[in-house]
């Protein structure tokens, strides 16, 4: 519950350090390369990607848990004159949610999840991803010394059973490890 606190008084206090208001390249390199479908923005924020997406012509759900974020991610999409669905939920446990969904987007929400969320996400996303569906995960990694951050073994582990990783993308963010993943869903 404090976790959940401390996230809408961010978003209250004004932009967070992890809203930049900018969709990655690499998120928008997978986008041009690919005929518009349904997407799922897990974790949307604020939802400048959600807006990206429908930009483009994809079917958007975009979720998030923070009122004040799907506030204003509801303003964006209706400035720009976008029907996004734009709702409520909890990323670790992905219920309420219909796929199957071409194409997943998670820019630094699992990451944030306590274990239980991370398995319960882990466990659930497999069944909203379409067969050969892409799901694009970025987070920051951890390391022995660092137990909160899942480090990238503990990624790939969880997501590899149903998801074959087609692209790992290594950087430092906020000069925190961080990797850009970019899986397919097996068939």
């Amino acid at each position: 519950m404090l976790h959940r606190l401390s996230f809408e008084a961010r978003y209250l206090l004004g932009r967070p350090p992890w809203d930049t208001g900018i969709t990655p390249p690499e998120v928008t390199a997978f986008l041009d390369g690919r005929p518009p479908g349904r997407a799922l923005d897990i974790g949307c924020g604020t939802g400048t990607n959600a807006v990206t997406m429908a930009r483009l012509g994809w079917e958007v759900t975009a979720i998030d848990f923070s009122r004040v974020a799907l506030f204003a991610a509801r303003r964006k999409a209706r400035a720009a004159g976008l029907t996004i669905d734009i709702r409520r939920a909890d990323a670790g446990t992905l219920l309420g949610l219909n796929g199957p969904f071409d194409f997943a987007l998670d820019i630094g929400c699992y990451h944030s999840l306590a274990p239980a969320g991370r398995a319960g996400y882990a466990a659930r996303l497999p069944e909203l991803v379409a067969a050969q569906g892409v799901f694009i995960l970025f987070g920051f990694l951890g390391g022995p010394a660092e137990p909160d951050w899942p480090a990238q073994r503990e990624i790939e582990n969880a997501f590899e059973p149903s998801f074959r990783l087609e692209r790992l993308d290594h950087g430092t963010t906020a000069g925190r490890p961080s990797a850009f993943f970019t899986w397919a869903r097996r068939a």
